[in-house]
């Protein structure tokens, strides 16, 4: 609509005027301010694990403008509504509002000419028969018949409004009003579909919570079960594979290990432990009592229930999340564009650093995300040479330490080196006790809440500096990540890679996932459960 609004004036007034009100369009719509408050207030951890946003200005060459031009505001929203953008429908009515804008524009400069008064009440009484129509159609199919009459008419007056000398000046007033008015009710638009956006992807669908539910009341009622099946032997086996996974999302957990056993060639050797709240610990424990995963072992532990030795019993333990962090990257040097591009981050949350208290006798378990499947067998990862490391992490080097230096310390980091990511994590326990990685996690955060309170900031800033030396770099061919927000990944690398990691906000069980790459999810997933009908569940 806009586009054909500029038309008509640039035609009777020129490409100065196009230049200038085109400017002024672009500074109002994406000249975004930077700000250094940018880490949001902290999520409730049973909806989502994006824990804030980071802005960083940098220079950027190769960005596709239509696609980034909105993401540094609205995140990867836009992404999926550029995707999901449906074809214009009702041009008719469409063009209308354009002709009724520029009637509007020309109505008061002609108005103002005694000699051109019949041409005044004939563009008076189009405005008024227009207006009138739209405020009865919505649709093509609504408007009456002989619109195209109508239209011709229309159009026959504002041509010869054209035409006719009139003060520019007050034609160029009328617009910028008309312009300003549709600019607010389009950003206005623009800002309720992305609030609503963000509330989908950050609650729990309606279905998921009906799973949950449904799991717990069955599990209360089938006290004749032996829900207490001991698996003593082999949770405390050090000898068998162990995987660790925080989770408070039955659907998930049950993907992450169904792919990991799938792949596997040994699935007995397989253990594990899945960590989750009091809310969701019956319904885990049902579902995992009550389907087989080949002959992997599964146990569920209520980390809120848990006697840790040292840990303060006045202090209350809780599950959480892997912290995600949205980081956008901001061009500068133009600012009419302010293209951007956005990336996730994922690191560790309190709960990690409880690990080696919670398996006293394990020496090395690998942690899985439950946004991640897997695609290849692991048991490569039990036998890897760490060289003395404690965390086997793929580095993500499309954002670097140079580019968190307000959030890790400038002095603190080498600001070359890459940012490394939780999802899939081989963790040395043996070396972890040895160089008190949990003590210099909770001593960093005590610092740092200490000065700057305890928020996502804090967070990311100790996990970054704990590790700092005691990190071993997977090779890229273990995890691709990307795949709760990037659309444009490469299929081929998909498909090489060992494990896929649908960090971001589009998880593959909301329906606002990435169509392309749910398929890779959906296909670990048991449809034959009767529970996941019951509850609609059709991710």
């Amino acid at each position: 609509m806009m586009v054909n609004l500029f038309s008509h004036f640039v035609a009777h007034f020129g490409q100065d005027f196009k230049k200038s009100l085109v400017k002024e369009v672009e500074n109002k719509t994406v000249g975004f301010p930077v700000t250094n408050d940018v880490l949001q207030s902290r999520p409730n951890p049973n909806t989502t694990r994006v824990g804030g946003t980071i802005e960083v200005k940098e220079n950027l060459n190769d960005i596709d403008e239509d696609k980034r031009l909105c993401e540094l505001k609205f995140g990867s929203y836009c992404l999926w509504r550029h995707e999901h953008r449906e074809k214009m429908k009702d041009s008719v009515v469409k063009k209308m509002k354009d002709h009724l804008y520029v009637a509007r524009a020309y109505y008061p400069s002609i108005a103002k000419v005694p000699v051109l008064d019949k041409l005044s009440r004939e563009l008076k009484q189009n405005i008024q028969e227009f207006e009138r129509i739209l405020s009865e159609s919505t649709t093509d199919t609504d408007l009456p018949p002989q619109i195209g009459k109508k239209l011709h008419k229309m159009e026959a007056v504002i041509d010869r409004a054209k035409s006719f000398p009139v003060d520019c000046n007050n034609v160029d007033k009328k617009l910028r009003q008309l312009v300003d008015l549709t600019e607010d009710e389009a950003n206005f638009h623009m800002k309720q579909s992305a609030f609503l956006y963000q509330l989908a992807v950050q609650t729990m669908p309606k279905s998921l919570h009906c799973l949950s539910m449904r799991l717990t009341v069955e599990y209360f009622r089938s006290s004749s079960l032996d829900l207490k099946q001991s698996l003593t032997e082999k949770i405390l086996n050090p000898k068998l594979y162990h995987y660790v996974i925080f989770s408070n999302n039955v659907l998930a957990s049950s993907v992450v290990i169904n792919s990991t056993v799938m792949h596997a060639e040994e699935s007995g050797d397989l253990v594990f432990h899945v960590l989750t709240d009091r809310q969701n610990y019956f319904a885990m424990k049902l579902w995992f009592f009550r389907n087989v995963y080949k002959e992997a072992t599964v146990q569920v532990l209520n980390i809120e229930n848990l006697n840790l030795k040292d840990h303060d019993k006045e202090t209350q333990l809780h599950l959480s999340l892997p912290e995600e962090f949205r980081v956008s990257f901001r061009r500068v040097g133009k600012p009419s564009t302010a293209q951007s591009r956005t990336e996730y981050i994922s690191v560790f949350s309190h709960s990690h650093y409880l690990l080696p208290q919670i398996f006293q006798t394990l020496r090395k378990v690998v942690v899985l995300d439950d946004d991640i499947i897997v695609q290849r067998d692991l048991s490569a990862l039990w036998s890897l040479n760490m060289d003395g490391k404690v965390n086997g992490a793929v580095q993500f080097c499309n954002v670097r330490l140079g580019h968190l230096i307000n959030y890790v310390g400038g002095n603190s980091a080498d600001g070359n080196s890459c940012a490394w990511m939780s999802g899939l994590n081989v963790l040395d326990l043996v070396r972890w006790r040895e160089r008190n990685v949990t003590e210099t996690y909770q001593r960093l955060v005590q610092e740092l809440s200490t000065k700057h309170g305890l928020n996502e900031a804090v967070t990311l800033r100790a996990s970054f500096l704990t590790f700092k030396g005691l990190v071993h770099d997977l090779n890229d061919n273990w995890v691709l990540s990307g795949l709760g927000h990037d659309h444009g990944l490469d299929m081929e690398a998909i498909k090489k890679a060992a494990a896929l990691h649908f960090n971001g906000n589009m998880k593959p069980w909301l329906e606002l996932g990435i169509p392309e790459y749910r398929g890779y999810w959906k296909k670990f997933l048991n449809r034959e459960i009767q529970f996941l009908s019951d509850c609609n569940v059709n991710p």
